[in-house]
C-alpha cells in the first residue's frame, strides 16, 4: 500500500493534479489499461475548478469503472455501482464530504477560488496541498482496498 500511496503523492507534486494523481496510482498499481484517460482528467479536480467533485473522486471512480465496469451498456455495468457506492461512502465517512468546496472549507477552513492567484497563494500557505494530499492518500486507499477484496487479490 506505501507504494500506491507513493506513485499518488509523487504525482500530485508533479501536477498538483488531484483526479490524475488518485487515478493514476491506482492505474500504475493495478496494470490497468488507462490510455488516453490520464489526460482526459486533466480538468477534474474540482469538476473544472469550480469547487464540486473532489478530483480524488473523479479518479478513483474512472479506476473502479475499468476495474468492475462493462462495455456492453447499463445492464451490464452494475457490477461497478456497489463498489463506486461503497468508494464514495466509505471516502465521504472519512473525510467529511465529496466536494472539493466542502472538503477545503473543513481542512483549511475556506473554499478556494483556483482560478485567483492571489487565492492559491492562500491555499498554498494555509497548507492547502498537504490537506489535498491527505484526501488523495485516503482515496487510493480506500479504492485500492475495494478493488483487492472484490478481485481477491489479498
Amino acid at each position: 500500500m506505501q507504494s500506491l500511496e507513493r506513485l499518488a503523492l509523487t504525482k500530485l507534486a508533479d501536477t498538483q493534479n488531484c483526479a490524475q494523481s488518485t487515478f493514476f496510482a491506482l492505474e500504475q498499481h493495478f496494470k490497468l489499461e488507462g490510455g488516453p484517460m490520464l489526460k482526459a482528467l486533466s480538468p477534474f479536480p474540482g469538476i473544472a475548478l469550480r469547487g464540486e467533485t473532489c478530483g480524488a473522486v473523479t479518479g478513483a471512480m474512472l479506476a473502479l469503472g475499468l476495474v468492475f465496469g462493462s462495455d456492453e451498456g447499463s445492464e451490464n455495468s452494475s457490477a461497478a455501482f456497489g463498489p463506486a457506492r461503497e468508494f464514495c461512502e466509505k471516502l465521504e465517512e472519512a473525510k467529511g464530504s465529496l466536494q472539493c468546496s466542502e472538503l477545503l472549507k473543513e481542512g483549511i477552513g475556506k473554499s478556494i477560488d483556483f482560478t485567483s492567484p492571489i487565492e492559491v497563494r492562500d491555499y498554498s500557505a494555509s497548507n492547502g496541498p498537504a490537506f489535498c494530499a491527505g484526501i488523495v492518500k485516503t482515496a487510493v486507499q480506500i479504492a485500492a482496498e475495494i478493488i483487492e477484496r472484490e478481485r481477491g487479490d489479498r
